[in-house]
């Protein structure tokens, strides 16, 4: 199947140059260059070229690519810009590695440095200017979620904290609730009159005399039931308390 022309999406290409001077030799260039990856590299009619193929088109024709090219008395970059893309952003782009490849050039060639930061400066205004005023709101909402995020941690913590309080408290309720369950099932566990008549028993077989401690151990009763119990048989006259 064949591939019409019109179909074959061409992309803009645009081209910067800027005056300078070599000071070493552009063999000395490539081989500074040849440490960066990903670019082609090659001397050709006094020029060196470093060219970085991003992306082909269906025709395997680049598509998306940029080439900065060295001579004695200048450096200038080609580049396309494809329809679906920023050219604010590929400028910038561009740029930006165009600089990298300076800073390896470093004493080897010297660009036009008030050419070259004029043009900077002018992609960067640019560059700042094409922020619409969707970026703006988009950083004031940020700004305002950023401040609930941290109000909701802070808050979190507080919580967090007051969490692990209440967690023991409940512990500490529910040993004290424990406790008195069990202080109440061993009041619970002898009716008055069943443990009244095991107080007789116990006094008629220990001559006429009680140790709380020792009966309560005896039964596996809370001394306070005994002591209850002990007033109880006083105040009916069922015992007399002896000197």
């Amino acid at each position: 199947m064949s591939m019409t022309a019109e179909t074959v999406t061409i992309p803009k290409v645009e081209e910067v140059t800027f005056g300078g001077a070599l000071n070493g030799t552009l063999e000395q260039a490539l081989a500074r260059i040849s440490q960066i990856p990903f670019y082609s590299i090659k001397l050709e009619d006094g020029k060196l070229v470093a060219a970085r193929i991003e992306s082909r088109n269906i025709n395997k024709k680049p598509y998306l690519f940029y080439m900065i090219e060295i001579s004695k008395d200048s450096i200038g970059a080609i580049y396309s810009i494809p329809p679906d893309t920023s050219d604010r952003m590929r400028r910038a782009y561009v740029i930006k590695d165009m600089i990298s490849m300076l800073s390896i050039l470093s004493g080897i060639f010297k660009i036009d440095e008030t050419r070259f930061y004029q043009y900077v400066d002018s992609v960067v205004d640019d560059l700042l200017k094409g922020l619409s005023d969707n970026y703006s709101s988009l950083f004031n909402k940020y700004d305002s979620q950023l401040s609930e995020y941290r109000e909701l941690k802070r808050l979190n913590l507080e919580l967090s904290a007051a969490n692990r309080n209440l967690t023991v408290q409940t512990s500490q309720l529910n040993e004290e609730n424990k406790k008195l369950k069990e202080d109440i099932a061993a009041l619970q566990k002898y009716s008055d009159q069943a443990l009244m008549n095991m107080v007789m028993d116990w006094i008629e077989v220990h001559n006429s005399t009680i140790d709380v401690g020792e009966f309560a151990k005896a039964y596996n009763i809370v001394q306070p039931r005994v002591e209850q119990i002990l007033d109880k048989m006083v105040s009916q006259g069922y015992l007399e308390l002896k000197e």
